[in-house]
């Protein structure tokens, strides 16, 4: 867990520069610059094109993670890895491009009466999944090789350094309607060629391939892997972007924009767990290998309890603060309407990313096909439930109906992985750590209230972050961040001491 640690650190430090960016960038320039419309349009057309590039990479990104220790070999340039990795997305592309271009007329009709501006911006997206596909191709190639800080950088700070310039541009009126959307689907063909070149800097890239040594077991192991993917990825892609095209479908790309705003404050939750995945993943998948059930289930309890550290004081930091936020970003009135969907997007987010490296786990075992008997089912409760509460709370409703969901989904596939792998995530530390969120959110209630939203933020902010520090170390909620903590004390005590 030590080179997960040290890489997650260094990988977190980029990803919050970025998040920063980020947040400057969707708080207080696209609240300001951009109509909830805009915001709106931008966003679903970014979401369609992830959900096509999910399926065109016909698995090759959860099947980088699982056969390259079987391909791994440097003096013989990883047997061909690299040029199956390069081909197997590009069929993906040519077929779901093809698909996207012919399913036009079935999502005119979806999304006509409520958002026809989508439609004039409709092809647009298929350059955008070409991008996407390889983008995150390359990303996982770099991950395999324990290489996260300069993809990180590229996703987290250079791409949204990017977005933010195009939002400026629009906003100043440099550019209209037509080079904002043109704006963010190039950024990400710049993004995917940076990656592109710093794998070919830094990893082995050969197009020289044997195709006598995939024998026919693994040939067949491969295929089969991937087919359950592919169908995999089409209930998890629908399911993630449900909430979002159901809004725009039913109320129109002006909620979507306001959904969007709250959306992003609460993905703020994950971000930690990016890199702490990226890195522990190879790791899991070298143990699954050699069936290693013990190592993987360790590392599933730390990965677990980190995360939900991480992500619960962010929350709760959110949470506690979110009428300060309305208060300070530009027009906060308008997006204030989304304040329920912050909160049940970010319980949401809170399940994820405890139990979402269970899922991990399991994509890497024999048993990686358990949630095809299950995906069609949880798309149906998500369909069914945003059908039921969009029109009776709007898009909070569509937040509730994305937690009942991911509750459902990650409560089964918990199961599974306990059943099939014995891996249980939770620990003492978990109960501890619930104590300390509840005991954290108990002292904000008698906390002091201050009208300036900033001097109130940051008060607030800053006795709950101490006061959570010290019951995390008290507690002993986690060895390893009693180790980082009692590094960062000695270091201070040094400095003073010299």
């Amino acid at each position: 867990m030590g080179v997960v640690i040290r890489q997650s650190i260094k990988g977190t430090i980029i990803t919050y520069i970025g998040a920063f960016i980020g947040f400057l960038t969707t708080m207080f320039v696209i609240t300001k610059f951009l109509q909830p419309e805009d915001i709106g349009l931008t966003k679903v057309i970014l979401e369609a094109g992830m959900m096509f590039a999910a399926l065109a990479q016909l698995g090759t990104s959860s099947s980088i993670m699982r056969f390259f220790p079987y391909f791994k070999d440097e003096k013989k340039k990883h047997n061909g890895f690299f040029f199956y990795m390069l081909l197997t997305p590009f069929i993906g592309c040519l077929l779901f491009i093809s698909l996207y271009v012919f399913l036009k007329e079935p999502i005119t009709l979806l999304f006509a009466e409520k958002s026809s501006l989508f439609i004039s911006y409709y092809y647009w997206v298929a350059p955008l999944i070409f991008f996407l596909t390889y983008l995150s191709v390359f990303e996982v190639y770099a991950n395999v090789n324990m290489r996260i800080a300069t993809p990180r950088l590229n996703r987290e700070i250079i791409i949204r350094l990017l977005i933010l310039a195009t939002c400026l541009l629009y906003g100043f009126h440099v550019i209209d309607r037509n080079g904002l959307v043109a704006g963010y689907v190039i950024t990400y063909g710049v993004a995917m060629v940076g990656i592109f070149l710093y794998v070919l800097k830094t990893s082995i890239t050969s197009l020289r391939h044997n195709v006598s040594y995939v024998a026919q077991p693994l040939r067949k192991d491969i295929l089969r892997y991937s087919l359950y993917l592919i169908i995999g990825a089409l209930g998890g892609t629908v399911l993630g972007k449900l909430d979002l095209f159901m809004i725009t479908s039913q109320l129109g790309l002006s909620y979507a924009g306001i959904f969007t705003v709250a959306f992003y404050m609460a993905a703020v939750i994950e971000i930690p767990s990016r890199s702490i995945s990226a890195i522990s993943a190879p790791i899991a998948a070298e143990a699954l290998k050699k069936c290693d059930f013990e190592t993987a289930n360790a590392l599933y309890k730390k990965v677990s309890l980190h995360q939900l550290l991480i992500g619960g004081l962010i929350f709760i930091l959110l949470w506690v603060n979110i009428d300060n936020i309305f208060a300070i970003i530009p027009n906060g009135a308008v997006y204030a309407g989304g304040k329920w969907v912050v909160f049940f997007i970010g319980l949401a987010k809170l399940i994820e990313v405890t139990l979402n490296f269970g899922g991990t786990l399991i994509s890497f075992s024999k048993y990686y096909y358990w949630s095809l008997y299950f995906v069609f089912f949880i798309i149906g409760i998500g369909i069914a439930t945003n059908y039921l509460l969009i029109p009776v709370w709007g898009i909070a409703g569509a937040a509730l109906a994305t937690t009942v969901s991911c509750l459902l989904f990650y409560s089964v596939q918990q199961w599974i992985v306990l059943k099939k792998v014995k891996g249980n995530p939770y620990s003492s530390g978990t109960l501890k750590l619930i104590a300390i969120f509840l005991l954290l959110t108990g002292i904000n209630c008698i906390l002091f209230k201050f009208d300036n939203p900033w001097i109130d933020g940051i008060s607030r902010s800053v006795i709950l972050t101490l006061v959570g520090a010290v019951l995390l170390y008290a507690l002993k909620v986690s060895e390893d961040v009693n180790n980082l903590m009692r590094a960062g004390l000695n270091k201070v005590k040094g400095l003073f001491g010299k």
